[in-house]
């Protein structure tokens, strides 16, 4: 009897103990996940600025028929959050890892991993319902970011797969320059640009993370995140993050962003330009000298 208590006493706690384990890990991965990755919107609505693009895709999503894509435009405008969000309404969790194949630039991506990697799982077919009994598109997604890296010979063979593989598969081309894309692919896809972010819609997402992540900030401060960013707002994540990182309990200001950006200050540009136009040449060079040792030793203190 007394066995079979201690046998049972021991298998209560191991559970506890394992829970008691398993607590801070989660924690820890939780707060590791890049704030890009975290803020990346989970929905066509979620995506901010490309009207025109969000307005189709939410017709093709309505109806279940997706034709094949074409997204082009400056980079961190949403070209890849916009047709992961797609899919994932489209298919749901369950089955997103099923009917998803994405190839990013890392991957290698010439004429043989079209003919047997993108062939063979263009050829799989699938049924028209998802697991919790909703219907779905019968059709798989393969995503081809940076597809103006493939070799021509790779899109050649890829236009061939994309005309045969028409009733069970829809291509996604992702890239930055369309004129690095073969006629004959350009011409079976349905184009879309995306436009650089407007500083409005910057400031409003960034903004919102920083009440998310309860930030401490300065109005200059967002104010040359989005500057510095340029229509980027990856980067301009990227920044804020890295600000909040090394400024811990502090203030985000315009100081810090220009420092983590490695960015010339303004003020120096336009100092540098008044003695160009009023000064001498050697009262520039005094200037230039006097300048990069003062950015110098301001990256010196910030490392």
């Amino acid at each position: 009897m007394q066995a079979f208590l201690k046998g049972a006493t021991a298998q209560s706690t191991k559970p506890q103990k394992d829970k008691a384990t398993a607590g801070p890990s989660t924690e820890k991965k939780a707060k590791a996940v890049p704030w890009v990755e975290k803020y990346r919107p989970k929905c066509v609505d979620e995506v901010a600025f490309q009207e025109e693009v969000v307005a189709v895709l939410k017709k093709s999503l309505e109806g279940a028929d997706l034709p094949n894509l074409l997204f082009y435009g400056p980079p961190g405008t949403g070209k890849t959050s916009t047709i992961l969000a797609a899919a994932r309404e489209l298919f749901g969790p369950e089955l997103y890892r099923q009917r998803v194949l994405e190839l990013n630039a890392s991957d290698e991506r010439g004429i043989q991993v079209v003919r047997e990697k993108v062939k063979n799982f263009a050829q799989l077919t699938v049924a028209g319902t998802r697991p919790d009994g909703k219907p779905c598109p019968p059709f798989k997604i393969i995503i081809l970011d940076e597809a103006d890296s493939m070799t021509a010979p790779a899109q050649a063979a890829l236009r061939r797969t994309m005309e045969k593989e028409s009733r069970t598969t829809r291509f996604c081309l992702i890239c930055n320059y369309i004129s690095r894309i073969i006629e004959p692919l350009t011409s079976r896809c349905s184009k879309f640009r995306f436009k650089p972010l407007a500083n409005q819609i910057q400031e409003e997402r960034l903004l919102d993370i920083c009440e998310k992540e309860n930030l401490k900030y300065t109005k200059e401060g967002i104010t040359a995140l989005v500057r510095v960013s340029e229509g980027d707002l990856r980067k301009a994540i990227t920044f804020l993050q890295s600000a909040a990182r090394l400024n811990v309990d502090k203030e985000i200001t315009e100081h810090a962003i220009i420092e983590i950006a490695g960015v010339v200050p303004p003020k120096v540009i336009d100092n540098l330009l008044n003695i160009c136009f009023r000064g001498t040449f050697e009262k520039l060079e005094v200037a230039v000298k006097v300048s990069a040792r003062l950015l110098m030793d301001s990256a010196i203190d910030m490392n």
